[in-house]
């Protein structure tokens, strides 16, 4: 069952099982090759309160206090995001707008992960490994050194899933390089319906930890789609792969998506 545009939901998201930040976004469209959200520049979020001027990438796990570091609310600090989903994939892509009013497009983002969807829960387990990608295409890697780094650790990622994930980075990289989709210049003008606004801030989250940074790198798709969470590959309703609908009007790309929060991680 899709889901309706409009509907708000969680984004979780978290690294090396860490719950880092928790944001409201809105569906744009749902078809079966995957879900499209909007998130609004800064709407309210729960961020893990983390020490002044570390990176949760720099804290070994074993030096977390116990359940966690706590969640505060704050602000999601960039422009708005229109974010790509595709159903069964390891990445998502955003596109990154400026914050208003001039909303310019700024590039791509591709958060290589692994998610689940409960309800309106979406899941989402960094995997450390990113790409940047230009307006015009030109791309570069994101976090190699402390991707290669925690490789083997035993709250991140084995040698094998690892490799997975630099595949996956690999593919989409041939994409930006072909200016395939979805570099391909479509939905840089997109934006949000004008009575959207921000969501509300979500209840304050029940967890700190989510227990697996990675869940297992095959059988997720299957488990997600037996409960009917996850969607299988097909078309979409507007056509392959799903566009949002068509809206216009009137930082840095290579930044990752994030609150404050996610902003000390990368």
């Amino acid at each position: 069952m899709y889901l309706e545009e409009g509907r708000v939901l969680r984004w979780n998201f978290s690294f090396g099982g860490q719950l880092l930040a928790v944001v409201p976004v809105r569906v744009v469209a749902h078809g079966a090759d995957g879900l499209w959200l909007w998130m609004a520049g800064g709407s309210p979020v729960w961020e893990a309160e983390l020490p002044a001027g570390r990176h949760i990438r720099d804290i070994d796990p074993a030096q977390w206090p116990p359940g966690g570091y706590r969640l505060v609310p704050g602000r999601w600090y960039e422009g708005g995001s229109l974010i790509f989903q595709p159903s069964g994939a390891g990445h998502a892509v955003w596109w990154k707008f400026a914050p208003e009013p001039g909303c310019a497009f700024e590039g791509w983002y591709v958060n290589l992960e692994r998610r689940t969807r409960r309800g309106d829960d979406i899941d989402v387990a960094d995997q450390e490994l990113d790409l940047t990608v230009a307006p015009d295409g030109t791309w570069r890697w994101k976090d190699e050194e402390s991707f290669a780094a925690k490789t083997g650790h035993p709250a991140y990622w084995t040698a094998e899933q690892a490799a997975e994930v630099r595949a996956e980075g690999e593919r989409l990289a041939r994409l930006a390089q072909g200016r395939e989709f979805p570099f391909d210049g479509s939905r840089c003008d997109y934006r949000p319906p004008a009575d959207w606004g921000r969501p509300p801030l979500p209840p304050a989250p029940a967890r700190r930890l989510s227990g697996t940074a990675v869940p297992p790198q095959r059988g997720t798709v299957a488990e997600a789609a037996a409960h009917g969470e996850h969607d299988g590959p097909a078309q979409g309703r507007w056509g392959s792969p799903t566009a949002p609908p068509h809206r216009s009007g009137g930082r840095s790309a290579d930044e990752p998506p994030g609150g404050a929060a996610l902003r000390s991680t990368r």
